[in-house]
């Protein structure tokens, strides 16, 4: 355990409305500055074009049913607002995780995203792709213009990472080394192309690629640390996982627990903000109660994402 974090005070919480960033700024600082660092950074938020993020935040809004329990989104504000408060929050850098769910669409996500990172220099530049024959010339693109890393949202996108159409993007991300933010695992709704076979399958042809599964595999979770612990270049991300909420959908399984020391080197911090159905120190606080350390925390909260990034 931490023995020195801070746990903060709890600010009032009401479902779907976004605490006082004031308040909540000193309760999220209060978890991460005892451990001495600079700041946190966050490889998995969500920054889209306005009418993509009103119909995410619609999706969510109406899939409880679908889902299992309701989805409430806390954060659903404006979009510099959104910004200024991760920078509040001490969140040194973060991403604009957006993705296309059908053809001809991922290229133009990706020219509105040089945008939004040219006007955020502190957003790792985001980019996406779907299974297409102009995948390979815009993915270049993207490279060219300057992207940190990709999002790929198998679930979503209803689209098997195995597509021959895929094969010059696997084969320009493992050579230019830019990682992607990969939902490939069966929660919170499995889909067809869902869980560790696909990626598994993809990696045995290119076993150099960079990916960083995310929501660290839920609900596959022991397959994708195997996947992690195999390849050099396979990371997890913590989004949503070990939280009250996510745990209901599907715990991260107690046999597990001890490879996250292990893999401490290989785990990075992502929330999912804004799209998240409580307040952004829950995710850190589940990270705090897990007991795996000061150095882990500073590894998965930092130094990992900035050794990656070249931050």
């Amino acid at each position: 355990m931490c023995e020195s974090c801070g746990t903060g005070t709890d600010t009032a919480y009401e479902p779907g409305r976004a605490p006082d960033i004031a308040e909540e700024s000193r309760v999220v600082r209060a978890l991460w500055e005892p451990l001495g660092l600079p700041g946190i950074i966050d490889v998995h938020t969500h920054f889209m074009p306005k009418n993509v993020m009103d119909k995410v935040w619609d999706y969510f809004g109406t899939a409880g049913p679908k889902i299992g329990r309701q989805w409430p989104i806390t954060y659903k504000e404006a979009e510099d607002e959104r910004v200024e408060r991760l920078r509040a929050y001490g969140v040194i850098a973060f991403s604009s995780m957006l993705y296309p769910h059908r053809p001809d669409m991922a290229a133009w996500l990706n020219s509105w995203s040089v945008d939004f990172a040219a006007r955020h220099p502190d957003c790792l530049h985001t980019s996406t792709f779907f299974p297409e024959p102009s995948a390979g010339e815009y993915v270049r693109d993207a490279i060219e213009s300057g992207t940190r890393v990709f999002k790929s949202h198998i679930q979503v996108g209803e689209y098997d990472p195995r597509d021959p159409l895929l094969d010059p993007v696997w084969g320009q991300l493992t050579e230019s080394r830019i990682p992607t933010v990969i939902h490939c695992g069966g929660g919170p709704v499995p889909g067809e192309f869902t869980g560790p076979e696909p990626v598994a399958a993809v990696l045995e042809r290119f076993p150099d690629l960079p990916l960083i599964i995310a929501h660290m595999g839920m609900i596959e979770y022991s397959d994708f640390l195997d996947l992690a612990e195999k390849y050099p270049n396979v990371y997890l991300d913590t989004t949503m996982a070990f939280t009250d909420f996510t745990e209901k959908i599907g715990p991260f399984p107690k046999s597990d627990y001890g490879r996250l020391a292990d893999l401490g080197d290989k785990i990075l911090l992502g929330t999912d903000f804004p799209n998240i159905p409580y307040p952004y120190a829950e995710q850190l606080k589940a990270l705090l109660s897990l007991g795996v350390g000061e150095e882990w925390l500073r590894a998965v909260w930092h130094g990992n994402a900035a050794r990656l990034f070249d931050l």
